[in-house]
């Protein structure tokens, strides 16, 4: 008997937490926005019982099956051990980083900050723009601007008197994109990852 419902974790080749009604039309169903349309059913009647429940889940699910939107593979895949790693990571840098830049600020003489361009060894929009929130999310690492063009984060690093800063801040911002592209990344970027990264432009340093 063939099945009319097929879970995107059975089907490599559905979009990430989806399913497939395989009726007289086949239709992808997106579970997160049928989750969101439930949630709103529920909001309008003011009652979370199972009855609203129930009854916002088939309107959510009629609704997209008669209203179907175009299929959009954002190229996200979700890996729980890349994902780990990657919290992990995030919340030692976070702390190190955090200690790192309270020194910096009780330390008299004047910073010399510099502007440093970090080429990414992904080019898709997802992995950037993951990889630039990451970055932005680590104390003392602000990202100034993200060049889709040449898949290029530009750093604002304080007290980089020394190449051997910029050089960790540089290592730093590749090791993030590894880590995020481990978690949330296609094959093919993660392969891309694994090579070593590409040249580095010149710096632009000022007094802060």
């Amino acid at each position: 008997m063939k099945r009319l419902l097929r879970l995107s974790f059975r089907n490599k080749d559905l979009p990430p937490f989806s399913c497939e009604f395989a009726g007289r039309r086949r239709r992808v169903l997106d579970l997160p926005l049928i989750a969101w349309l439930t949630l709103i059913w529920v909001l309008l009647w003011s009652s979370p019982n199972p009855a609203n429940l129930l009854t916002g889940a088939i309107v959510a699910v009629a609704v997209c099956l008669a209203f179907p939107l175009p299929r959009v593979d954002l190229g996200l895949r979700l890996h729980p051990w890349g994902i780990l790693m990657l919290a992990g990571y995030l919340l030692y840098d976070m702390y190190t980083s955090g200690v790192r830049v309270t020194r910096q600020i009780f330390v008299d003489h004047p910073h010399r900050a510099a502007v440093i361009a970090v080429p990414l060894r992904c080019r898709s929009d997802l992995m950037l723009a993951a990889t630039a929130v990451a970055v932005s999310n680590v104390p003392g690492g602000s990202v100034v601007e993200v060049r889709r063009a040449t898949a290029t984060v530009f750093l604002h690093v304080l007290d980089a008197d020394r190449p051997a800063v910029l050089d960790a801040a540089r290592r730093s911002v590749w090791r993030l994109e590894r880590l995020t592209v481990r978690a949330f990344g296609t094959a093919d970027e993660i392969a891309r990852v694994a090579a070593p990264p590409p040249p580095t432009a010149p710096d632009r340093e000022g007094d802060a």
